[in-house]
């Protein structure tokens, strides 16, 4: 063995959080949930993981994989979580009050977490890239980082996009003989136009008949209108039969 060759390094591009305020042994529950995972299928578990160290571990694997990106020039969706593990850090001694002027030791534990992320074996990739290309054959969602990231952003794109535009294509509309559109249930400058032209015939007798009857009509006696109805009523009907006494 060479003088200074360490021997717990291991190849990968590696990030690492140090002095983080959780046991060690919590720590190492997460970490097993994520080991030998493509660093999507990684991510993904602890996004959905209830405890409260996997949101410090996704972050930590977060940056593993920006550091093989952008130093080692690695494809992100060629890598896989090579190795995670979680180390003790310092404790910190703290006392509690009990009964009888006794005191009780409180043990706060740190732990520095260390994730690993390697490039995928040639053949596993081919499988998972086969994997990924049959689930879009069948309608399926790919499996992939980079499209996935596309996709979220060309649709937060479409949502910003103004609310006026919208593609007119695909739908049928009528239109007059103007060339505008027509609105079912509204009348079109046309049959406006044509009911202007048309004018009652009698319309101005008429309103001069029944601003005269207005002008006649006594309050509190009846309309003409009203005493004709009541003569042609009693005329029509028939006459009653006389009694006994009118007979005699």
């Amino acid at each position: 063995m060479a003088f200074g060759t360490k021997t717990n390094e291991r190849p990968g591009t590696r990030a690492q959080v140090r002095y983080l305020r959780v046991s060690a042994y919590k720590a190492r529950e997460v970490l097993d949930l994520i080991r030998d995972l493509h660093v999507d299928d990684a991510d993904g578990v602890l996004e959905f993981t209830d405890r409260a160290v996997a949101i410090e571990v996704r972050k930590v694997l977060a940056s593993a994989v920006a550091n093989a990106e952008h130093n080692d020039s690695v494809d992100p969706n060629e890598l896989y979580v090579s190795a995670c593990f979680a180390d003790e850090g310092p404790t910190l001694k703290r006392w509690r009050p009990r009964a009888r002027g006794r005191a009780t030791r409180i043990r706060k534990r740190t732990c520095h977490i260390t994730v690993i992320v390697s490039r995928m074996d040639p053949k596993k990739l081919e499988q998972r890239q086969a994997r990924s290309a049959a689930a879009v054959g069948r309608g399926g969602v790919r499996r992939d980082a980079t499209e996935v990231r596309r996709a979220r952003v060309a649709r937060s794109r479409a949502a910003e996009a103004p609310a006026h535009d919208h593609d007119h294509e695909g739908h049928d509309h009528e239109h007059d003989e103007d060339g505008d559109d027509v609105v079912p249930g509204e009348p079109t400058e046309s049959t406006i136009e044509m009911a202007d032209a048309v004018e009652p015939e009698d319309a101005g007798d008429l309103t001069d008949e029944v601003e005269d009857a207005a002008e006649n009509e006594v309050p509190g006696e009846p309309s003409e209108p009203v005493m004709d109805a009541v003569e042609e009523a009693a005329a029509s009907e028939p006459e009653a039969p006389a009694s006994d006494e009118e007979k005699s």
